[in-house]
């Protein structure tokens, strides 16, 4: 990619290297990226070029036809006057006279908007410029006038930007003819890399002034005037010497450079290849063939993606679902709230061994009858139990709801991956996705509800409870209820069943409440949305259903056309 600032005599590298004469005067002239692919022919000795933009073609027979033919492209993408555009312009060369080498004419950086440009101008000029160096395919020739300071050159700055090291730029220093009398030895030292040094280095060429082209110096004469000038300057001679000067000697380090370039980036461009190749694979496979013509075969076509789809189900409902990349199970992530349910009824029990004593001691204070130090209120201890086991009802709901959501999300990625496709079918089959969801939610609620109410039924099998209130009494030294001295006959009494029940009911909750969310919200409402998609197969034309948004056939046939376009650049490769 040649870029430089306005004027820096970029044109007139490329004129020289491609022996053609390209647009040139003052003000912007290059307005579009003009790609110039420069192909070396020995056997033919006719000159052959190629114009093309925006699927337009024309051929030229010859160089001087190029520079009205590159003027009228870039009108007609960039309008008349001095605006610019993104869109590119190819021109091939094919010639015995040129090197192989393909170069990309950017437009010169302008500092201030002038006559009818867009106040914009810097910027757009930079932006598209960017564009094209920061790709690390890419070699940025920078075109430097040798007779301006280099350290304020913006192209050189930009350059820098998008490649710290220096890896893929390579400046070019042009007029050397202009440099002032005594400038010449800082000159030398730039093109030596001692002032601001770049991986590739420095070359110094001296094109066709507006003189020459006034006097129509040819392009074959001025190399030789070229060569004849560093031939004869003494400061610039060395730099003939040591193969840093001239056009033909420029020419050949481009492309022994841009050939070492392509060695080098060749195994990246491979694995970009077989990346894409991967990903355009996965995009076709997942839109899959396409719907087919014959009726029968409409009807088969959707009994095996209902049937695909059905199987996804299934493997959600045993938890055995395919993953894809880091992705969690539904089941997993289910698990994951009845563990937090669980924490929650632990919790709770904790608490409630923590404010027992307080409310057992204030029953004491406030209600005790006739009955003596020991003697535990059984009405007491029911509403007791009731109030703690009401608490936990709205925690088993909030967890209802959570697991509702995971499912929902779920099934509806199912159905968005399976049936994108075809719109009439993705609708027909959200319906019952939605209505089915909310039924058993709804089951679920109820049976949450009925459990709770149960609850309040204070209740145990005898054995079970005497089990665990001895369990409770022996472990009474180590309970955070305090020390037994400063405890009442009642308090302590009271709070060993109290905490003995609770460790049962926690239990019991602590199962249940997961049984009846799983056993709705995935078993039921998996088996029900299965049976309604097998329904649908009978009752529905498959041909409705099977209507295909324009949209996917034709991304289908672009993946087609990429996949194509891929596989025929691995070949070249």
């Amino acid at each position: 990619a040649v870029i430089g600032d306005q004027s820096s005599g970029k044109s007139s590298v490329l004129e020289a290297l491609s022996g053609v004469a390209l647009p040139r005067g003052t003000g912007i002239v290059t307005r579009c990226p003009l790609v110039l692919k420069l192909k070396k022919i020995t056997k033919d000795n006719n000159w052959h070029g190629v114009l093309s933009y925006r699927k337009q073609e024309k051929k030229l027979k010859d160089p001087a036809e190029i520079e009205n033919a590159v003027l009228n492209a870039q009108i007609a993408l960039a309008g008349k006057g001095e605006g610019i555009s993104h869109e590119m312009i190819t021109l091939e060369i094919q010639s015995s006279d040129v090197p192989d080498l393909t170069l990309i004419d950017l437009p010169g950086i302008a500092r201030v908007a002038t006559g009818n440009q867009p106040m914009d101008i810097e910027q757009q000029i930079k932006s598209l410029i960017e564009t094209f160096i920061k790709r690390q395919e890419t070699i940025s020739l920078v075109v430097v006038p040798a007779n301006i300071d280099i350290a304020t050159t913006e192209a050189l700055r930009m350059a820098s930007k998008v490649d710290s090291t220096g890896q893929r730029t390579l400046g070019i220093l042009t007029k050397p003819d202009l440099v002032d009398k005594g400038m010449e030895q800082t000159v030398v030292r730039t093109v030596n890399n001692q002032v601001i040094p770049l991986k590739k280095g420095y070359m110094i060429v001296k094109c066709r002034g507006q003189q020459d082209i006034n006097e129509k110096l040819d392009l074959v004469k001025a190399l030789e005037k070229e060569r004849h000038f560093f031939n004869e300057n003494s400061h610039f001679r060395s730099l003939l010497e040591d193969g840093k000067a001239t056009i033909p000697l420029l020419a050949e380090r481009l492309t022994k450079e841009l050939v070492e370039h392509i060695t080098k980036t060749l195994p990246q461009l491979q694995k970009q290849l077989e990346t894409k190749l991967e990903k355009t694979s996965e995009d076709l496979k997942a839109l899959g063939d396409g719907v087919p013509l014959d009726e029968n075969e409409k009807t088969n076509f959707l009994i095996m993606k209902i049937r695909q789809f059905n199987d996804a189900l299934e493997g959600v409902r045993r938890a055995e679902e395919d993953l894809k990349n880091s992705d969690t199970r539904v089941f997993s992530k289910i698990r994951w709230e009845f563990g937090k349910w669980k924490l929650a009824l632990d919790s709770k029990a904790i608490k409630t061994e923590e404010i027992l004593r307080d409310e057992v001691e204030e029953y004491v204070r406030t209600r005790r009858g006739k009955e003596l130090p020991g003697f535990v209120n059984y009405r007491t201890f029911e509403n007791i139990v009731r109030k703690h086991v009401e608490e936990l009802e709205e925690p088993a709901l909030k967890m209802l709801r959570e697991i509702k959501e995971i499912v929902h999300a779920c099934v509806e990625r199912i159905v968005n991956s399976h049936f994108n496709a075809f719109s009439h079918l993705l609708r027909a089959a959200k319906d019952p996705i939605e209505d089915f969801l909310d039924e058993q939610f709804q089951k679920a609620e109820g049976k949450i509800h009925s459990q709770f109410k149960m609850e309040k039924i204070v209740y145990s099998q005898d054995r079970l409870y005497s089990s665990q209130l001895e369990t409770v009494k022996q472990k009474q030294s180590l309970t955070v209820l305090g020390q037994k001295a400063l405890m009442s006959a009642d308090v302590r009494e009271m709070a060993q069943h109290l905490t003995a029940y609770f460790t049962i009911t926690s239990d019991r909750l602590a199962n249940q409440i997961p049984l009846i969310v799983q056993y709705h919200m995935l078993d039921q409402y998996i088996s029900q949305l299965q049976n309604a998609m097998l329904a649908m197969i009978g009752r529905n034309n498959p041909g409705i259903l099977l209507q295909e948004d324009s949209a996917v056939e034709r991304k289908r046939k672009e993946l087609k056309e990429r996949l194509g376009r891929l596989r025929s650049a691995g070949k070249e490769l």
